[in-house]
C-alpha cells in the first residue's frame, strides 16, 4: 500500500489532568506498563506500513516522543517526529504539516487508539469504492464510552454520555451524514431534503469515530485550504464532506432548493420507528449505485465524491484514552479480556508479574493483574485487576483493587486504594486510603487522610 501515514500523536490533553504533565505527554502515558503510542506504532509495523510521520503539539513533547521512538524502534520503524502549535487541533496539525504529505492518500491514526483492528483492511475499503475519506467506525465502549471526556472524580457522574449520529446507506459501506456530540437524551433534526435524498438510511447511535481516517490527498487539502478555520478532524472535517457529497446528490437529482431548509423531527427513543416510517425504499442497492444513472437508468448524473465507513467485527477490540475512565478501562481490559494487545506472556494464574519482582507472605496478586519489574510487596497484601508499574515499593497489609500505580511509587502500610490512578513517584503514607481518585506525579499523600473521588497534584512552581 503507498499510504503515507500520520499519526496524531498529541500534547498534554486537559481531559487527563492531573496523568499527563510536560514530563509525560499523552502519547507516553503507560498502558500495561508501556506507553500507549506503542500500540499504534506495533499495529502499523504488523500491516507493513513503517514509514511514519508523527506529530505532536509542542517542541518539548515532540523531543520526549522522538527519544522514545528512537530508542524502542530505532531498527524497526522509519519515523519522523515533527511538532506543531499546540491546541490548533487535529485539522490544524495536518494543515501545518501539508508541504510533507505527498501521497495519492493519506492514512491519519490518533496516538491514543487501542486497538486489534488491522489499517490494511480501512485501506482496501478505502481503494477499492475510491472514496475521499473512509472513517472508520467501532462499537461503543460499554464504560468510558463519552467522547468529551469525563475528568473522573467528583464530575464523574454529571456529564451528559455524548454519542455520535451517524446515517449509513443499506449496505453499511458509504457514510451519508453525521453529527457529532449530540446529546441521546434530546431530540436531534435531520434536513428532509436529506431523507429524499438517500432514499432509506440506517440511523446508529452505537458507534464511535475511531480516529483512523483514509483521505484522498487532493480532496482533504482542498478542505485544509478553503476551510482556514476548520479545527478538528471529527467535528469539522469529516462532517463537511458527508454535507457536501449529499448537496451535491440533492442537486443532481432536482430536490427543491426550497426544501433545504426543512427538517424533520426524530425523538431519540422511537428512532428507528420513525425512520423506518419516512423512508419508504426498502432496496439494499448502495446509494452512490442508486444514483449512478438518471431516472431513465440511461443518461448519467454528475458523479460525486464517496464518502465510507469501514465497521470491524464486534469480536475486534477498539478503544481511545481520551478520558481518565478510558484511560483506566483501557488498563483493565489489556490485562483483561484484550489481553493478545498486551504483548506480554501470562502466568497459569493467567496474570504477569516480572521475574525480578518480591512478593511479601502472604500476599496474593490476582488474575487479570500485572506487577512490573524491579517491585516489592510487603507480607498480607492483596491486589485485585490492577497494574503496578515498575520499581514500587510497597508496605505490608495494602489493598489495591481497580487501579493503576506508574513507575517509582512508594506505598506505605495499610494503605487501601480503590479505583484509583497513581503517577509516577507519588508517596502514600501509612493507612492513607484512596477511592476513585487520580494523583498527579510525585505528590505526597499524608499518612492516615482519606480522599473519595479526589484529584490530588502538586502546585507548579
Amino acid at each position: 500500500m503507498d499510504f503515507q501515514v500520520v499519526v496524531l500523536a498529541g500534547g498534554t490533553s486537559k481531559n487527563l489532568v492531573p496523568l499527563v504533565s510536560k514530563e509525560l505527554p499523552k502519547a507516553l502515558l503507560p498502558v500495561a506498563n508501556r506507553p500507549v503510542l506503542s500500540y499504534v506504532l506495533e499495529l502499523l509495523e504488523l500491516s507493513n506500513l513503517k514509514d511514519l510521520i508523527v506529530v505532536a503539539e509542542g517542541k518539548d513533547v515532540a523531543l520526549r516522543i522522538g527519544s522514545w521512538i528512537s530508542g524502542a524502534y530505532d531498527d524497526r520503524l522509519r519515523v519522523e517526529v515533527t511538532s506543531v502549535p499546540e491546541d490548533v487541533g487535529t485539522a490544524g496539525a495536518l494543515r501545518a504539516i501539508a508541504r510533507h504529505l505527498t501521497a495519492n492518500d493519506i492514512l491519519v491514526v490518533s496516538g491514543d487508539l487501542v486497538s486489534d483492528v488491522s489499517p490494511g483492511a480501512v485501506a482496501a475499503a478505502h481503494r477499492r469504492h475510491d472514496a475521499v475519506v473512509t472513517a472508520m467506525l467501532c462499537s461503543v465502549p460499554v464504560s468510558g464510552s463519552s467522547e468529551s471526556g469525563s475528568t473522573g472524580g467528583k464530575d464523574k457522574t454529571k456529564k451528559a454520555v455524548v454519542h455520535n449520529v451517524v446515517g449509513l446507506d443499506p449496505t453499511k459501506q458509504f457514510l451519508l451524514y453525521i453529527a457529532t456530540g449530540a446529546e441521546i437524551e434530546k431530540d436531534y433534526k435531520i434536513q428532509k431534503s436529506i431523507l429524499r435524498a438517500v432514499g432509506q438510511m440506517d440511523i446508529r447511535t452505537d458507534l464511535m469515530d475511531a480516529y483512523m481516517y483514509a483521505f484522498k490527498r487532493s480532496a482533504l487539502q482542498e478542505v485544509l485550504d478553503q476551510k482556514d478555520t476548520f479545527r478538528s478532524l471529527r467535528q469539522d472535517v469529516l462532517p463537511y464532506l458527508v454535507r457536501s457529497q449529499l448537496r451535491s446528490e440533492v442537486v443532481s437529482n432536482r430536490t427543491p432548493q426550497a426544501e433545504e431548509n426543512g427538517n424533520e423531527k426524530v425523538s431519540s427513543h422511537k428512532i428507528q420507528a420513525l425512520i423506518s416510517q419516512i423512508l419508504s425504499n426498502s432496496s439494499t442497492t448502495s446509494f452512490h449505485d442508486l444514483y449512478a444513472y438518471g431516472a431513465n437508468g440511461s443518461i448519467p448524473v454528475r458523479k460525486t465524491h464517496k464518502c465510507c465507513v469501514y465497521i470491524p467485527p464486534s469480536s475486534k477490540y477498539c478503544a481511545r484514552l481520551f478520558s481518565i475512565q478510558a484511560y483506566s478501562d483501557i488498563n483493565r481490559d489489556v490485562i483483561g479480556e484484550a489481553s493478545h494487545l498486551s504483548g506480554y506472556s501470562f502466568s497459569a494464574q493467567n496474570n504477569i508479574i516480572h521475574p525480578s519482582a518480591q512478593l511479601g507472605s502472604k500476599t496474593t496478586v490476582g488474575p487479570h493483574c500485572m506487577l512490573g519489574e524491579g517491585s516489592q510487596m510487603g507480607d498480607k497484601c492483596s491486589v485485585k485487576r490492577s497494574v503496578i508499574g515498575q520499581h514500587c515499593r510497597i508496605g505490608s497489609n495494602v489493598k489495591i483493587a481497580n487501579s493503576v500505580v506508574m513507575d517509582h511509587v512508594t506505598i506505605g502500610d495499610g494503605c487501601s486504594i480503590q479505583g484509583s490512578v497513581i503517577c509516577s513517584n507519588v508517596q502514600l503514607q501509612e493507612r492513607a486510603v484512596l477511592r476513585d481518585c487520580q494523583i498527579g506525579a510525585g505528590f505526597v499523600v499524608t499518612a492516615a487522610c482519606e480522599y473519595k473521588g479526589e484529584a490530588l497534584a502538586r502546585k507548579e512552581k
